[in-house]
């Protein structure tokens, strides 16, 4: 990787970008609320669940695939992963927050580092042509930028354990240095998945979180929340 890649890959998959993640913790203050998760060890086994699941069969595929689409200047092709990624978000919670921190990146893309194919992409979500999925726009993104799929997909789970993370910092009574142990002990999982998305085909994705799934059904019934998912 260039340091230019490297440089391009950062601020995607730093907590600080505007992407609006840090208001979703997508079913994680259910647990918390139920005393399911609360401490480290049960939280990095709801961050495991989530990657193992979700993140890492469905939407890292995502981003490998939408970076190729991007890539490859295909506008059709990234529209019809969008529209798979759409389907296969079935929890409505899970798939605004999606929506939103997808919409969010694009807009950002757009307007830091003009670029034909993702100004094209961000104007199809603001005319509500398309969802706007975040793994889709993550992956767009940096593949205009020169960044590989294994690497893009390594960066949008990395970002993923890292909200899930600073959202369990916030839930349950967990110091910042037990939260850095967690990221760091899923990080080989991390890099497994990712590797294993760079070379599935999108046909292949899938997600299977039943548990994960009526936490957050069960979210938006509750009586108070810290969190939008």
């Amino acid at each position: 990787m260039t340091t230019d890649t490297l440089l391009a890959v950062l601020p995607l998959a730093d907590g600080l970008f505007p992407a609006g993640g840090f208001v979703h913790s997508f079913g994680l203050e259910t647990y918390a609320q139920e005393g399911r998760v609360h401490d480290r060890a049960s939280l990095e086994a709801f961050v495991v669940a989530h990657l193992e699941g979700a993140a890492g069969p469905a939407d890292a595929v995502g981003v490998a695939a939408a970076l190729r689409a991007a890539v490859d200047d295909d506008q059709a092709a990234w529209l019809a992963l969008d529209d798979r990624l759409e389907a296969m978000k079935t929890v409505p919670e899970f798939r605004a927050a999606s929506r939103q921190m997808g919409r969010q990146t694009a807009r950002v893309a757009a307007a830091v580092a003009p670029d034909p194919f993702v100004a094209t992409m961000a104007r199809a979500i603001e005319d509500a042509r398309t969802p706007g999925h975040h793994a889709a726009v993550f992956g767009a993104t940096l593949g205009r930028r020169g960044v590989d799929a294994e690497t893009a997909a390594a960066a949008f789970l990395y970002s993923t354990v890292a909200l899930l993370v600073g959202a369990g910092l916030r839930l349950i009574s967990l110091g910042q240095l037990d939260g850095q142990r967690a990221v760091t002990a899923v990080l080989p999982r991390v890099a497994r998945l990712a590797a294993t998305a760079a070379n599935t085909p999108v046909t292949e994705m899938w997600s299977f979180t039943p548990a994960l799934e009526l936490a957050g059904l069960r979210h938006a019934a509750l009586e108070m929340r810290l969190f939008r998912s």
